[in-house]
């Protein structure tokens, strides 16, 4: 038998153990060869009557499989496009179907073989690969503290189409397998083992030899499910305790979901019609769902942006060719305040010594206390070790001395948001780093060409624009000063890949890129609340159209003094035509008569009392100076302004060349903002709906609610020539 990705061998008890180890990749992903190795793994088992049994583990050392590879799905899309243009839509839509529950049907074979088969799990196991897992008899995971399963699916406009759905439902009481696979979360050992979702935590030496004992034991090749007198653990669909559950599940999701997410109705769907059914015809019910979810403009979207744009820009996509990979051994952060001491706990868990300093040895010390903090938190939640804690504490190093970066190959300034203070910072830290060394300053307002031009070196200067908090945030902003060099950017963009967060490259401006897109985001619901929109439509308009949280909440968290200065400055360097007077005069009142600054005081756009959830501020109203009938409003134009809003500062920030490619700016958009993720990210949204329906919604809202609104040239060039931001990019690319 010969197999490309696994490794077969058959012990003297008769035992078999596939070791999947694909030998071109870090991780082990389900493609049609490992599908046709899977096949071929049955066939040998159940026809070979020296074996017993088999179980299937990873021969990776830090984990199992990730799942599918999404571009395979890609692939099946264009193959059905071309196939109905060949041979018509029903054939295409056949062979789709066929070929998308091919996984599906395999696991099935795998399930009712007849004879055992266990999983022997460490590190992830993920979405298709966890699929694959609970299609065996018997699951044992390693206690290891990077060990995760779970279907995470949803998270690219997918669910689990390989049977996931129908047997998770069976393991577990029906709310809890949909409240799974509603949030697609990872699950670790202890949890898994508690959801019924696998049999045993092991050591990570001992999960082959337990799984083994187990085939040896007289393991049962059947699933639970297919032994006679199964009961589902919920009982019947229509039954009192089933009817307790789906009238609450469809609750539940339209409030999480605002409707925008297919595939989590799919998952309704096919739990609530597979429930009914045997187990075959479930998964047949699944198939039809899942080919239908995988054909969605959503999952298209959500896949190129947030699986294939993703891992490319994470792997170097922006990186330039001919720069020597970098090692990072030390970095140092200058200022030891909320921003600094998140960066330098940041770049401690990634392995890498810190010299974290700041204007005193308290001040410093302090800083580095915020990381004890985090780890102690952890802690507390099992999640951690004191160990853990002692190891990372161990790699920064508070000080009050500029001469401790005399060893550091990156410097990072987090200091006071004034460019007098960082041209300071920047002479300081010049004279005690290495000449070869690389500075990063993480400023979120300033432009970096000007901070570049008080450096003695401005082409080893960039930005490393962090957001806040940067233990939680996955983006970080690459920011380009007019002077900086290849080898600058090489660095950062090593550095933003070693702390495992995902960079973009964006050219410097005032705001840079996702500061840009948020402004507009604040600005217009600014702007909506003077105008009499009720504020709690605000908010809850924003949900629904897709965002994490509404526009007043946001500025809270951000704080509204800042949204202030901000608009001020801006003022003062531009002129008056840069701000709205009717946002300032918003901004001001609040800050300035009312002392309203935002979450950091307890008091802004909400009221947030010490016990007690937040409540909107009853006095908004009246700076409004007018309510508007909430029942005479439109919904979907509210909800349209607040996203066009976001996708035409996008396109703007195009064609002024901040952003230079759409992978970065819909990633950004995303992982940095929020902006709705089933869009597929700022210029998916405009680029599904077709530039000249955008411009045509445009010049419908800049009619009605002014010039920031009016689409610019580069749009207008779009809608009349057809072209869209991806095709333009590739184009590029192919002419480069």
């Amino acid at each position: 038998m010969e197999l490309a990705n696994f490794r077969f061998e058959v012990d003297a008890d008769g035992v078999a153990l596939a070791t999947w180890d694909m030998a071109d990749r870090s991780m082990n992903v389900i493609t049609p060869q490992v599908m046709e190795d899977i096949g071929k793994l049955i066939d040998e088992v159940t026809t070979n009557d020296a074996i017993k049994g088999c179980v299937i583990t990873s021969g990776k050392d830090g984990s199992f499989s990730g799942g599918a590879d999404l571009t395979m799905l890609q692939g099946l899309g264009m193959a059905y496009h071309k196939l109905a243009k060949q041979q018509g839509e029903e054939t295409a839509m056949q062979f789709f179907f066929d070929e998308s529950r091919r996984l599906s049907l395999l696991y099935r074979r795998l399930e009712t073989c007849g004879k055992p088969f266990a999983a022997a799990i460490n590190g992830v196991c993920l979405g298709g690969a966890f699929e694959l897992a609970l299609s065996c008899h018997y699951r044992v995971v390693s206690d290891d503290k990077a060990t995760r399963v779970g279907l995470p699916e949803v998270k690219v406009g997918l669910f689990p189409g390989a049977g996931g759905t129908q047997r998770v439902a069976r393991l577990m009481p029906t709310g809890d397998a949909l409240q799974m696979l509603f949030k697609g979360e990872q699950i670790r050992p202890a949890a898994a083992k508690s959801m019924n979702l696998v049999h045993e935590v092991a050591p990570k030496a001992e999960i082959v030899a337990k799984a083994k004992a187990w085939v040896l034991a007289g393991g049962k090749p059947q699933a639970p499910w297919d032994a006679e007198g199964y009961r589902l653990p919920s009982n019947k669909v229509y039954s009192p305790q089933g009817m307790m559950i789906w009238p609450a599940a469809n609750a539940i999701y339209r409030r999480e979901t605002q409707n925008n997410y297919p595939a989590i109705k799919a998952v309704l769907h096919a739990v609530y019609e597979g429930l009914q059914l045997p187990m075959d015809l479930a998964l047949k019910v699944e198939s039809r769902y899942f080919a239908k979810i995988l054909r969605s403009p959503e999952a298209a979207a959500m896949i190129r942006t947030l699986f294939v744009s993703m891992q490319e820009l994470n792997k170097g996509a922006r990186r330039p060719a001919g720069v020597p990979a970098s090692s990072l051994k030390k970095v140092g952060v200058i200022g030891a305040g909320f921003m600094g001491a998140s960066v330098a706990y940041v770049t401690a868990n990634a392995g890498i010594d810190v010299v974290l300093i700041d204007r005193d040895m308290e001040a410093a010390e302090k800083g580095k206390a915020y990381s004890h903090k985090l780890v102690t938190d952890q802690i507390m939640k099992g999640r951690a070790k004191t160990a853990d804690r002692d190891a990372l504490l161990a790699r920064i190093t508070p000080s009050a001395d500029y001469a401790s970066l005399a060893d550091c190959d990156l410097v990072i300034e987090a200091v006071f948001e004034d460019p007098k203070v960082k041209a300071e910072v920047i002479a300081r830290a010049e004279a005690a780093m290495p000449e070869g060394a690389i500075f990063g300053s993480n400023t979120s307002t300033l432009p970096i060409t000007g901070l570049a031009d008080t450096a003695k070196r401005p082409e080893q200067f960039i930005g490393i624009h962090f957001f806040s908090p940067v233990e939680k945030m996955l983006l970080v902003e690459v920011i380009m000063a007019k002077q900086t060099g290849d080898k600058a950017l090489a660095l950062a963009l090593d550095y933003v890949r070693a702390i495992k967060k995902t960079p973009i490259v964006v050219n410097d401006a005032r705001g840079f890129y996702a500061n840009r897109c948020v402004g507009n985001y604040l600005r217009e619901g600014h702007l909506m609340l003077m105008e009499g929109v009720p504020p709690a439509m605000i908010e809850n308009v924003a949900k629904m159209a897709g965002m994490p949280v509404g526009p007043l909440s946001l500025n809270d968290e951000v704080a509204i003094d800042l949204a202030l200065k901000i608009v001020k400055a801006t003022k003062a360097q531009l002129g008056d035509a840069a701000v709205d007077p009717v946002q300032e005069k918003l901004l001001s009142t609040l800050v300035e008569t009312e002392g309203r600054l935002g979450r950091k005081n307890r008091k802004g756009f909400y009221d947030y009392p010490e016990k007690g959830p937040k409540t909107l501020w009853p006095g908004l109203a009246a700076i409004a100076g007018q309510q508007l009938d909430p029942d005479a409003l439109d919904m979907e134009e509210l909800k349209q302004r607040l996203l066009v809003t976001q996708a035409l500062e996008a396109a703007r920030s195009v064609e002024e060349g901040i952003v230079t490619d759409p992978r970065e700016a819909d990633v950004g958009s995303i992982i940095g903002f929020g902006f709705a993720p089933y869009t597929g990210g700022t210029l998916s949204y405009i680029d599904g709906m077709g530039a000249k329906a955008f411009v045509a919604l445009c010049e419908k809202l800049a009619a009605k609610y002014g010039a920031r609104f009016e689409p610019n040239a580069q749009l207008r060039d779009m809608a009349a020539s057809g072209e869209t931001f991806y095709g333009r990019a590739a184009g590029a690319r192919r002419a480069a």
